[in-house]
């Protein structure tokens, strides 16, 4: 299977880093968004990153202006319909997914191959959905993707060999790791981290630490780079609940049940730092904890 051009399905924070990859690493990038402010935005944001990167001397500008030549957008979902290979890159809920899966089938390619960049939806479910399962399977990316080394290769029931070959290549083409995962519930990465980032939660939760102190203690007793509090409002207290429902629909444990305070910031609104506010408050500039 040669894969040249590549069809992306979101233009966030992870739709946007994927493309960023991709481009830099000589692949023809067609990223699509229901909206065409997020699309302008989404390259405007590639641009910013790549002029950081000159600016370490990570690339030259050359290969930036290169790169930005690539990528090219589109409002229509079904114009990915000529690319080789489409990542989804879409919100982590379900119904959306299949969704677009659904919208996409009748205008593939007989040899396209479909990968999400899900965290922890069945990738055999998802496929399910398509005329295609063989040539479907996980492709999840890690945030920001420009700087994560790591990406989760994760195989559906049907998934054939050859798909599985030509994602691998493609992970070694754009200079990064993979690592393979079952199709079990929030994969290897998030089946460890997510749980940590609850129980993080409930010791908020239940007084143990306060949100500094939480953080400091993980970042100074453990070596993490970042507290997990933290972590959380960098990934989106949406997301982190999404993923922790996940986990305790598919695996019935009640270890994995959400902690009652994460579900209450989601219910306010207060996400992390894409809405400003989420264990920490952000519209001052300087992150102020919130407990």
């Amino acid at each position: 299977m040669t894969i040249e051009k590549v069809g992306i399905v979101g233009a966030g924070q992870m739709g946007n880093g994927i493309a960023h990859v991709f481009a830099l690493a000589e692949y023809e990038v067609l990223m699509t968004d229901i909206s065409q402010d997020a699309l302008n935005a989404a390259v405007a944001l590639i641009e910013r990153n790549l002029d950081r990167q000159v600016s370490k001397e990570l690339i030259t500008q050359a290969q930036k202006t290169d790169a930005m030549k690539r990528i090219t957008t589109t409002p229509t979902l079904t114009d990915l319909g000529k690319t080789d290979l489409i990542i989804e890159a879409a919100t982590e809920r379900e119904t959306i997914k299949t969704a677009i899966f659904e919208d996409l089938v009748p205008h593939l390619k007989p040899d396209t191959i479909l990968t999400s960049n899900t965290s922890s939806i069945s990738i055999t479910r998802l496929a399910s959905r398509t005329d295609r399962p063989e040539k479907f399977m996980g492709f999840h990316f890690m945030n920001p993707v420009p700087i994560m080394q790591l990406v989760e290769l994760i195989r559906g029931i049907a998934t054939d060999e050859p798909t599985f070959k030509a994602c691998h290549a493609v992970v070694e083409r754009l200079g990064k790791t993979s690592a393979t995962a079952e199709d079990f519930p929030a994969f290897i990465v998030n089946r460890i981290l997510m749980p940590m980032i609850n129980e993080a939660i409930y010791t908020l939760y239940e007084g143990v630490g306060s949100v500094q102190s939480i953080d400091t203690s993980l970042k100074l007793g453990a070596n993490h780079p970042m507290g997990p509090l933290e972590l959380a409002d960098f990934i989106g207290l949406d997301t982190c609940l999404a993923i922790m429902n996940v986990l305790h629909d598919g695996l019935a444990d009640t270890k994995y049940r959400p902690c009652p305070l994460l579900t209450k910031y989601v219910e306010a609104g207060w996400l992390g730092r894409k809405s400003e506010r989420g264990f920490y408050d952000y519209r001052s500039g300087t992150p102020v904890p919130t407990r």
